[in-house]
């Protein structure tokens, strides 16, 4: 097994030294993953009573453990298995010299465990008993290999009473794989004690064993969610309870209190896309009856809904860039989802610190637009409310496009890699004729933007869209530097035309990756233009859509921007205001922090995408303010630089392909004003032929793209533009400098 460097080392001594406990001298294994063990392969079912401290395990195998294959963490290679089934004695000398117990389950897929004939844990797998031939129901990875700690299950004095006793005790676990042809299974498990004695008893600890924190009390809310057995899945939700306990500002919460903020029954997911890869996993929540049907409450003093999210910071280790922006949000006068941080208890074991917060949905108190109804098919009805979201197709559920048939992804007929999504209604209710609409509408102001009309009064993009809200979303996204900005995540909406008849961008989510935490594309700078990501990246898959830069080429636009965040800058948006609020939550955190990063100590480690990585949580929150400030330093300098593109506004030309200026000086703009083509070739030829030029255009990408040919002379040329050998546009191109 491979031993895991100084990181868990350093956490030893520094929570040894900060977290040591009041009633526990030492702590000591009896059962370690590296001792002997009997182990059964699941080749077939074992006996009925394999859990119980007098079953004859002799016919067994013995080996060093852990179990397993495939990933170079196993003191016993047992080969591509389904399943296997392991039995460890250890001797208890005195009860009362135990004041804690912990299990630390290092596992791939799934397990449950035993102690003397009773479950104390699981995790993956469903069934009283599972059988041998029952795979995992999610996925799951071992830790240790990977540098990561593993998942901890802790016992009250109480359980230790009842489940251990003197003398000798029998450790069962059985460990399932996903699927027959899985290429690893892993089992390392061990079992260590808090001794109130200064005695040496039993086995050391690891010597990466982080001294458990004192959970039980916070001065945030705390959430309890008992899954009753159940195991969270990606989809579908499942039944559970929860409840959660807030006893007020300045007033400290026990999971021994009473629930006095919500109490009853949730269905409850796996949510997120890339971030599902870490050990801590975030859910959607929605709030049900005891019968199973949506409710509706309010929620840690939010406004009711049924709808909510348990986000969890994990690889941003200031735990608080969403809250940040979203706080920001509101300041500029936009919703943005509310958020309450809290600590959650999943099954009785302690998950983190996580952001309780409000889901993207219609609704008078989220975004405030009319309900649309099946029904609604004609006139003013058809033209509201819709939300529409950029986002990668593989975070959709299937049925969702503008293309037919499904499940492509819908695309912009502007950016070919721009996906579009219905959000509401959602595509399993919305009809063929409201798809259109919404369809249509967002096609109408890509056209009028890309078209040489695009600032004219009555045909230009302002009659499409409320420019403000773009203004605003644009700021969010350069302050953050949000690698993900108006390419991933990104909402639109759209109300009846009667109420008020242009889209609207926004609102907020998902700045998890922002505020400098990201380690590629330029994530990690202070200096740079987000909306330059298509020509700094223009091989990566996500792209942004075209509208930011084309945004830029009015006058009108860009001094909006310019004074929007001159006003922003002399008030909200202040350096002293955003500081303010920073040190206000880390107050707040101060202790849960503490919990959050003894669960998951990945501090002082990298973890993806990180740009930086800290040895405590002040440096964390350091970086983050050093980071932000730096940034809104250069942008206060560049966006008062901003040049205004001016003597566009009065081209008249919509054919398919336009060339503007012309003459021009060698420098002139190709606008694509259709998306029949995915590829282009430009050629320049001169007056007796020959090919002086040759260039590949990309509309899907670049649907306005610039042409420097300063190396030809003056004179006349000859431009043909051809998709697949067929041509599709000639013109005569004038070079007169």
């Amino acid at each position: 097994m491979r031993r895991f460097g100084l990181f868990f080392l350093t956490f030893f001594f520094f929570y040894n030294t900060i977290f040591a406990q009041i009633t526990v001298d030492h702590w000591e294994s009896v059962v370690n993953a590296e001792n002997t063990w009997k182990y059964f392969l699941g080749s077939s079912e074992p006996s009925a009573s394999w859990i119980n401290a007098d079953f004859d395990d002799n016919s067994w195998s013995e080996g060093i453990g852990g179990f397993g294959y495939g990933d170079d963490d196993d003191g016993t290679d047992i080969g591509a298995v389904s399943s296997v089934f392991l039995r460890i004695k250890f001797t208890i000398n005195d009860l009362t010299e135990v004041e804690k117990a912990i299990l630390l389950a290092d596992y791939d897929d799934a397990y449950v465990a035993y102690l003397n004939g009773t479950e104390i844990a699981r995790n993956g797998i469903s069934g009283t008993r599972p059988l041998y031939n029952q795979f995992a129901d999610i996925e799951h990875e071992a830790s240790l290999y990977q540098g990561f700690y593993p998942t901890e299950i802790q016992f009250t004095k109480e359980k230790i009473e009842t489940r251990f006793v003197v003398g000798e005790n029998i450790l069962a676990i059985q460990v399932h794989n996903i699927n027959a042809s899985s290429s690893d299974l892993s089992s390392n498990f061990y079992l260590i004690l808090g001794l109130n004695v200064s005695t040496t008893q039993y086995q050391p600890a690891p010597d990466w064993f982080i001294i458990p924190q004192e959970y039980g009390t916070s001065n945030l809310p705390i959430v309890k969610i008992d899954t009753q057995g159940g195991v969270i899945f990606d989809e579908p939700k499942i039944n559970a309870k929860m409840g959660i306990i807030n006893n007020g500002e300045g007033n400290l919460n026990s999971i021994d209190d009473p629930f006095n903020d919500y109490n009853g029954n949730i269905g409850i997911e796996i949510r997120g896309s890339s971030s599902q890869m870490f050990p801590k996993k975030q859910y959607a929540v929605e709030l049900w009856t005891s019968t199973g049907l949506d409710t509706s409450a309010a929620i840690l003093g939010m406004p009711v809904e049924e709808d909510w999210i348990l986000s969890a910071p994990y690889s941003d280790k200031s735990l608080i860039r969403n809250v940040l922006t979203y706080k920001l949000g509101a300041d500029l006068g936009r919703y943005a989802p509310r958020t309450r941080l809290c600590e959650l208890y999943l099954n009785e074991q302690y998950q983190g610190v996580y952001v309780f917060m409000e889901k993207i949905k219609r609704d008078k108190n989220r975004v405030d637009i009319n309900t649309l109804n099946p029904d609604e098919n004609t006139g003013d009805d058809l033209t509201g409310g819709y939300i529409v979201k950029i986002d990668k197709f593989d975070g959709a559920t299937q049925g969702i496009g503008w293309d037919s048939p499904i499940p492509p992804p819908n695309r912009s007929n502007y950016n070919s890699v721009i996906h579009f999504q219905y959000h509401y209604p959602s595509e399993s209710q919305i009809t063929n004729e409201q798809g259109n609409y919404i369809q249509n509408a967002i096609t109408d102001f890509e056209k009028a933007l890309i078209s040489p009309k695009y600032l004219d009064i009555g045909k230009g993009y302002r009659n499409y869209i409320d420019v403000e809200s773009f203004i605003d979303f644009a700021i969010m996204n350069e302050l953050s530097h949000n690698v993900d900005g108006y390419r991933l995540s990104t909402f639109l909406y759209k109300d009846k035309d009667s109420k008020d008849s242009k889209i609207y961008i926004g609102p907020l989510w998902d700045f998890n990756l922002a505020f400098g935490n990201a380690d590629y594309n330029d994530g990690g700078l202070t200096s740079g233009w987000e909306w330059d990501f298509n020509d700094k990246y223009p091989d990566d898959y996500w792209m942004n859509p075209f509208w930011w830069k084309r945004f830029l080429r009015d006058p009108e636009y860009v001094l909006q921007f310019q004074n929007r965040w001159t006003e922003l800058r002399a008030g909200l948006f202040s350096n002293e205001k955003i500081m303010y609020y920073i040190d206000s939550v880390v107050t707040v955190l101060e202790e849960p922090q503490k919990r959050n990063f003894t669960k998951w100590p990945i501090l002082n480690q990298y973890v993806w995408p990180n740009n930086y990585v800290g040895n405590s949580y002040p440096n964390e929150i350091k970086y983050l303010k050093d980071w932000i400030t730096n940034r809104l330093a250069w942008l206060d300098s560049n966006i008062a630089r901003l040049e205004v593109v001016t003597g566009l506004e009065d081209l008249k030309d919509e054919k398919p392909i336009s060339i503007y200026p012309n003459p021009n000086d060698g420098n002139f703009h190709v606008i694509i004003n259709q998306l029949a083509w995915s590829d282009l070739d430009f050629n320049l030829h001169d007056n007796l032929g020959r090919l002086v030029y040759h260039q590949e255009i990309h509309p899907g990408i670049d649907p306005d793209h610039i042409l420097n040919t300063n190396l030809l002379n003056d004179g006349i040329y000859f431009m043909r533009i051809t998709s697949k050998d067929k041509l599709i546009h000639s013109e005569k191109i004038v070079v007169n400098r």
